[in-house]
């Protein structure tokens, strides 16, 4: 069947040819984490193809443009029109990049089927398999999608940053409690934010030389968007940790850090993308404390020391 709708344009795509180059590219083989991070921005005909790809890649990787046309319910054309949007040249590029993709997946033991609806009755151990899989598989679409020169810019302006605002909504604000956490331990001067009257209040009280960190998944928590698009006409740097490259947040910070997430029938996708945050937050804590190292050593033993007293003694018992 020949799609009659309007697709979205090329240019409109979540990851496109221009923003990979600009941000350093991501590599050939993970169009998978591509479709699967821009698919939620996707609409029309171009949806209904990545839709496709994503549930039966490899049955995708062996189809010709005519076949994954007429199963997706688009065109040649329209198949096309996805490929550039993915930032591959033609279907050919396509094509290799999910069967190099499914193949090491095959080779690396996916076993577990993550789309599965897990029971009520299922044992704690297919539970367990489940988790770690969807997490591993989140994990490793992060490091594909993560541009490290980002996370460099990053850090090297908390490092050098008067003050550090960190600015999350629900559960985004949890991880960004635990980053305040992190920093504020190795020296550096760091506030997290969820109420959005009292971000808003210190945003307004940034200035250059400063740095605000947004964290939202979807990049459309307006709370989030708010405080840290303040923070920024404030004059300080603003830093965007999300899933989407083309959401609001990420439009409006100076620095994109991406995360990737598995959603699965057990756990959304907002749930998903915790871990993932975690880890580049963590990678991004690290690479601050590298660049402040002296500092960092000598504030982190001082806490450490400071808080000592408050644990139990060897061999005491309650």
């Amino acid at each position: 069947m020949v799609d009659h709708e309007v697709d979205t344009p090329a240019g409109a795509a979540v990851v496109d040819a221009d923003t990979a180059d600009r941000r350093g590219g991501i590599p050939a083989d993970g169009v998978l984490v591509r479709v699967r991070a821009g698919v939620g921005e996707l609409t029309g005909a171009l949806r209904r193809v990545a839709e496709h790809v994503l549930s039966d890649p490899e049955a995708a990787a062996r189809a010709t443009i005519v076949e994954l046309a007429e199963r997706s319910g688009t065109s040649p054309a329209t198949i096309t029109r996805f490929c550039r949007a993915m930032g591959f040249e033609g279907y050919a590029d396509l094509r290799l990049g999910i069967a190099a993709e499914t193949g090491r997946a095959r080779s690396a033991g996916w076993t577990v089927d993550i789309g599965r609806e897990i029971q009520p009755g299922d044992p704690l151990e297919r539970v367990l398999g489940q988790i770690m899989a969807a997490d591993t598989r989140a994990m490793h679409d992060t490091a594909a999608l993560l541009d490290l020169t980002e996370v460099e810019r990053a850090a090297v302006a908390i490092a050098g940053a008067s003050r550090v605002n960190i600015f999350g909504a629900s559960g985004s604000a949890l991880v960004g409690a635990e980053m305040q956490f992190s920093l504020h331990r190795i020296g550096v001067a760091a506030w997290a934010w969820s109420d959005v009257h009292e971000g808003l209040a210190s945003a307004a009280l940034l200035g250059p030389g400063d740095v605000a960190l947004g964290i939202s998944h979807t990049g459309q928590t307006r709370e989030t968007i708010e405080m840290l698009a303040e923070a920024g006409s404030r004059g300080a740097s603003t830093v965007a940790l999300t899933g989407f490259p083309r959401s609001p947040l990420a439009e409006l910070a100076d620095i994109v850090l991406l995360t990737a997430s598995q959603a699965t029938t057990f756990r959304p996708d907002a749930l998903s993308a915790r871990h993932p945050q975690l880890v580049v937050l963590d990678l991004l804590y690290i690479a601050v404390a590298q660049r402040t190292h002296a500092r960092a050593h000598a504030a982190f033993r001082r806490t450490a020391q400071a808080v000592d007293g408050h644990k139990a003694a060897k061999g005491a018992t309650a």
